[in-house]
């Protein structure tokens, strides 16, 4: 299990990393996403903050439990909000957060496991 959670929290965390470059950037799409769910422009370091959060503490939780216990939850809610955003402003394009969201329980699940 060790080696699954090690290949899902590397790639997650590539995703999180990138993620977070382009908020940090304030990417066209990342910014155009955050106003289409009302997202206040104000929060977009804090998010980008949570995100490169979330993937060093997915890497650190190679060597330490706990810590990669703790990311995977952490992620796993930040995208579950992230589809609740979507979902309150009838917004359905909301496939990428869903599907990080189950890539981040997964993290959790396998880490928890291993």
């Amino acid at each position: 299990m060790f080696i699954a959670y090690a290949v899902v929290a590397g790639l997650l965390a590539l995703v999180l990393a990138a993620s977070a470059t382009f908020t940090f950037q304030r990417t066209e799409a990342i910014v155009a996403s955050a106003r289409k769910v009302q997202v206040p422009d104000s929060w977009l370091p804090l998010l980008a903050i949570a995100k490169a959060a979330g993937a060093a503490g997915l890497i650190a939780g190679l060597w330490v439990t706990p810590l990669g216990v703790a990311a995977a939850v952490g992620v796993t809610l930040y995208f579950i909000g992230a589809v609740i955003s979507h979902l309150r402003v009838k917004d359905f394009e909301l496939a990428p957060a869903a599907t990080l969201a189950l890539v981040a329980a997964a993290a959790l699940a396998l880490r928890v496991a291993a």
